[in-house]
């Protein structure tokens, strides 16, 4: 999956959530290639404040604090000039959103919706959110919420109008080294206790660099033509080989499943399979409310099987806990 990215150079670029672990690296690796403005959009005052004086020298890194709940704030900060929105706001910490459901449906969905509007207002080239593993079949509310989202971004699009705004989907799975991810809980949580909680032996899960993430979604921005949900093909993991990456030796105690958790997460649905296709480094499902499906087979692209589904316990590809060790070696900066 190689791309040019020098589409991105003199473009303005509207991030939501954009203090999060996404943001933050979004923003490490975007800047270099010269866009003309990132503005940061998120409610977080400290974070913010945090990232400001990182980038204080950064003339074309501005911050907006603001909250998506709130539509007004959300147009008045996103300027007519902006091509491209990416979304990366969300409540997502699965315990905490079946404990507080409403918080997260005002915020995954609620405030999708404003995005939409607002973007469809201000005429936004290209808008691109940020899906999750847990939005396919989902089983707790965050999932649920997910799912709701993505299928608003992508009947946002109207196709048949040429030169509306376009939204599609990036859906990937658990970041490796981001906030409030397993390994660095592992880690603090062996040190403090000397043995590591471990949900259920049998749990797998899909896992991705912040970096890889990073470019999933700059090729989803340059690739998109709209109502596509992207999905990158990642390697798998037991989640006893994450914990044996942080202590090879570590006692392990099962506590068993948290509210509203799978054992195995699903990227892509067998209900999916029909209007799924697939690439060298990823699939793409195809909007099933677009009658024009012309438009996708036309370079001949391969279509999966109608029995298709893609879950991190049918991965062709997996990681060891030997080779996760390496990988975290190799990436001190996200941990």
């Amino acid at each position: 999956m190689k791309i040019n990215l020098n589409f991105i150079k003199g473009k303005t670029i509207f991030l939501t959530g954009g203090t999060g672990s996404f943001g933050n690296a979004f923003v490490y690796f975007v800047k270099n290639l010269k866009p003309k403005k990132i503005t940061i959009f998120s409610r977080d005052e400290s974070k913010q404040w945090d990232m400001r004086n990182k980038y204080k020298d950064e003339d074309n890194i501005e911050f907006i604090i603001g909250d998506i709940r709130d539509k007004q704030r959300l147009s008045y900060s996103i300027k007519q000039d902006t091509d491209y929105v990416v979304h990366a706001a969300a409540t997502k910490i699965v315990p905490t959103a079946e404990t507080n459901p409403e918080e997260c449906v005002k915020t995954n969905i609620e405030g999708t919706i404003n995005l939409i509007q607002v973007a469809k207002e201000k005429k936004i080239k290209k808008v691109i959110a940020l899906s999750t593993d847990k939005a396919s079949n989902p089983v707790n509310l965050y999932g649920a919420t997910k799912l709701a989202a993505d299928k608003l971004v992508i009947s946002g699009n109207h196709f048949e109008q040429k030169n509306s705004t376009k939204f599609s989907i990036i859906r990937y799975g658990n970041v490796l080294g981001s906030r409030g991810s397993v390994i660095p809980f592992f880690k603090e949580f062996f040190i403090k206790n000397k043995y590591i909680p471990v949900t259920n032996k049998n749990m797998t899960r899909f896992v991705i660099s912040l970096k890889e993430a990073v470019n999933f979604v700059l090729f989803g921005l340059k690739d998109m033509s709209g109502g596509e949900i992207y999905v990158k093909k990642i390697p798998s993991i037991t989640i006893l080989d994450i914990a044996k990456s942080v202590s090879k030796n570590a006692k392990i105690k099962f506590i068993g499943v948290r509210p509203g958790e799978k054992i195995h997460e699903q990227m892509i649905s067998v209900e999916d399979a029909p209007y799924t296709y697939e690439f060298n480094d990823y699939y793409k499902i195809i909007p099933s409310i677009n009658n024009n499906k012309h438009y996708y087979v036309k370079n001949n692209y391969k279509k999966v099987k109608e029995d298709f589904y893609y879950s991190s316990d049918n991965n062709l590809n997996w990681l060891n806990s030997s080779e996760l060790s390496s990988w975290i070696k190799k990436n001190p900066d996200y941990y």
